[in-house]
């Protein structure tokens, strides 16, 4: 219930600020803001899940491209008590994962080849196990919206300033378009990185626990999770699968992380640090409780953190 809601404040929001800068560019138009708002919606809702796929080159392998992955998305699937997801891979070095759909049956986990070629087999079965719990917990069209609304209306704002420049032929009322155009390209961004924020940072830490509770194996994920922030951040230009900023809340880690303690204050993970320290305590709990840890056991139960 709580994510319907969620989902259905995003879509309200993402509808407010596409009318909003409308009003503020264009407000003759303000009927074609209202049918664009509209076509976003339905899209984000039914189509979210494909857009950042292609946003990525994600492309969907087959159980004879990719044996072991399958066969790890298939266990822990059932242990999960969700419909296995597809799999898809991208052609990114980076290692990083995501899991993106509208609900568990039309779930989809996507890894990086990096994360294949990084990772040994307890950390990568760990890691899909996190992505799993994002789609056990219901919080995949949350995230996938939100994701698609930020590059929506990123796309929107470039196409609104690029129009207002060239466009037209009266010299005031191009003036004043200009000066709208410059607000909405100052204000685009900060939307859409609000957007990405209004995403809890516990929904990781609520897959963490839940993907190392999965895969009974919680230092297989930190130590993927050290792994993966230790990797060499995606660049912008560094090729078509790189991530952006608008869909890097996506990530298992932030592909598009810095270095400094500023941005840290909008980042949309919490720190790797943080994180490993919560799932090492996890993993001590479970000792304590005698539980057994090895990969692919369940854990004995613990309290949440």
């Amino acid at each position: 219930m709580r994510n319907h809601i969620r989902t259905v404040v995003l879509l309200g929001s993402l509808s407010a600020l596409v009318l909003g800068l409308g009003a503020l560019v264009a407000p003759g138009y303000l009927y074609v803001f209202g049918a664009l708002a509209l076509a976003m919606n339905l899209g984000a809702y039914f189509f979210s899940d494909r857009i950042v796929l292609r946003m990525h080159g994600a492309r969907e392998v087959s159980p004879s491209e990719a044996p072991d992955l399958h066969q790890m998305v298939r266990e822990l699937s059932r242990e999960a008590g969700i419909p296995k997801p597809r799999v898809c891979l991208m052609p990114e070095d980076q290692p990083n994962a995501f899991a993106t759909g509208r609900n568990p049956k039309h779930g989809v986990v996507a890894v990086t080849e990096g994360l294949v070629r990084v990772l040994d087999r307890r950390e990568l079965r760990a890691v899909i196990a996190h992505e799993l719990a994002h789609i056990k917990n219901r919080d995949i069209l949350v995230s996938s919206i939100a994701a698609a609304a930020a590059s929506l209306i990123t796309y929107v704002a470039q196409m609104l300033t690029f129009s207002s420049i060239f466009g037209g032929s009266d010299e005031e009322e191009n003036s004043g378009q200009g000066a709208g155009a410059i607000v909405v390209a100052l204000v685009a961004p900060i939307a859409a990185t609000l957007i990405q924020l209004g995403i809890s940072r516990s929904r990781e830490y609520l897959a963490d626990e839940t993907g190392a509770r999965l895969c009974g194996d919680p230092e297989a994920l930190a130590s993927a999770l050290l792994k993966l922030q230790a990797a060499p951040a995606s660049e912008d230009g560094a090729g078509v699968t790189t991530p952006t900023p608008a869909t890097a809340s996506l990530f298992i880690v932030n592909p598009m992380r810095s270095v400094s303690s500023v941005a840290g204050l909008f980042s949309t993970h919490p720190a790797t640090e943080r994180r490993v320290m919560r799932l090492r305590a996890l993993a001590a709990e479970g000792r304590r409780n005698g539980a057994r840890t090895s990969p692919g056991r369940p854990m004995a139960s613990a309290t949440s953190f």
